[in-house]
């Protein structure tokens, strides 16, 4: 009963906080949303969605594939990142991690390799 109360707690917290890291955003995810919100990559993302224990940064949930934009809290994180991504994995989800800084120099190469993952899965779907 209290392992059950802890864990409808902790959604609580991680739904308010998805909440407010959608209304306030780092430039990186901004930029980042602009290039895949309304389905200009041809599909539909949702952005900061909670995911078990976690926060996606953003979504594609018909392909089950998850793009993460990683920026200075990830530097040295690569392990922890790594385990993340392995608990993603077992619940089906792929993960395509960018970097904060490509999202600001090069918008289109960071949709570019999120198109590329989206490619990837749609290949591996037939």
């Amino acid at each position: 009963m209290w392992n059950q109360r802890q864990q409808l707690k902790r959604r609580a917290l991680l739904e308010e906080r998805a909440h407010a890291m959608r209304h306030h955003p780092t430039e990186s995810e901004a930029r980042l949303w602009e290039a895949l919100r309304g389905g200009q990559l041809g599909l539909s993302f949702k952005r900061q969605v909670r995911i078990g224990n976690y926060i996606a940064d953003y979504l594609a949930p018909a392909a089950k594939l998850i793009a993460e934009v990683d920026g200075s809290s990830h530097v040295g994180r690569g392990a922890a990142d790594a385990r993340r991504d392995s608990k993603f994995g077992r619940l089906g989800f792929r993960v395509v991690r960018v970097e904060a800084e490509m999202v600001l120099r090069n918008l289109p190469v960071a949709a570019e390799l999120i198109r590329h993952g989206l490619a990837q899965e749609a290949s591996m779907l037939k």
